[in-house]
């Protein structure tokens, strides 16, 4: 979508950290944004940085909640009209490990983190498909996509979830023109550390959430070093345009991703496979390659 101005974003997580340096970015490059985010007082914040810009609407949301994504998308379609980019970018993070959690952590992250991606593509891809006028979905990852995290397994479990997801999208729905990319992050200069304070009751897992806060409480200061909610914005923008499938932002991590695709590489058996199977999978891999390359025409 190389041509954004005047086009609608929905964005979650949209009050701060990446999601509101995405929408700073878009409101800049002429589009209307919708802010969605689950805390008041960050949606008061940033309401509050746009000084009553009539471009620039504010709706409370969590993403977990399914009637409330569908009574947030019908607000954002009275206020500006249709929607044409999703970012589906909330998110929460915990820091312990697998085994020592219980089932209330793993359905907290999982579904934040991925059912909230689920929720917002369920609300709105018919949505974009109807009304005809192509449009772009962001869902943001991480680049624990790609680098597991013992003491982040949940976490790490639901950004390689995001990333699967995004990656099969992209080829269903090229032919709608809609673009689809996975937003795969670094650091950033966010308040994620404060997943916590959002956790609902319902969930509470008070053992685990005292180990989170042990951690938690040393991020502050290393989030301090992370790339800016502005530039992760412009870069996010970039991709867009581009019809990026993979939206990375951080630099740093070239060679680490190298080392992984090296090693899967050398994972696999030496021997030849039999014909019939070899020419199975030629034939499927010619297909996908023809699919990817029709997804990467559109825009």
């Amino acid at each position: 979508m190389k041509n954004v101005e005047g086009k609608v974003a929905f964005i979650t997580g949209g009050a701060s950290g990446a999601g509101f340096g995405m929408a700073q970015t878009f409101v800049k490059n002429g589009m209307k944004v919708i802010i969605a985010d689950i805390r008041q007082d960050n949606l008061d914040r940033a309401m509050s940085v746009f000084h009553s810009n009539p471009n620039v609407h504010a709706v409370r949301l969590d993403v977990t909640d399914r009637e409330a994504f569908a009574r947030a998308a019908n607000e954002a379609e009275k206020v500006f009209g249709n929607i044409h980019i999703l970012c589906n970018n909330a998110g929460v993070n915990l820091f312990v490990p697998i085994e020592e959690c219980t089932y209330n952590d793993l359905d907290w992250i999982m579904g934040v983190n991925f059912g909230g991606v689920v929720n917002g593509i369920v609300t709105f891809v018919p949505r974009i498909r109807k009304h005809g006028e192509g449009g772009h979905i962001v869902n943001t990852a991480s680049m624990a996509a790609y680098l597991p995290a013992p003491i982040a397994g949940i976490y790490t479990a639901s950004k390689f979830a995001v990333r699967g997801l995004s990656e099969a999208l992209r080829l269903s729905l090229f032919q709608y023109n809609i673009g689809v990319s996975v937003f795969c992050p670094g650091l950033i200069n966010s308040s994620i550390y404060e997943s916590e304070k959002i956790r609902p009751q319902v969930l509470a897992s008070p053992e685990i959430a005292a180990k989170n806060q042990l951690f938690m409480d040393v991020l502050p200061e290393v989030h301090k070093f992370g790339m800016t909610p502005e530039e992760v914005g412009e870069k996010v923008l970039a991709g867009i345009r581009k019809n990026d499938l993979y939206i990375f932002s951080h630099p740093e991590f070239k060679e680490e991703l190298k080392e992984i695709f090296d090693e899967v590489l050398n994972a696999l058996p030496e021997e030849d496979a039999p014909v019939n199977r070899a020419e199975f999978e030629r034939t499927r891999r010619e297909n996908l390659k023809n699919l990817k390359t029709a997804a990467n025409k559109i825009g």
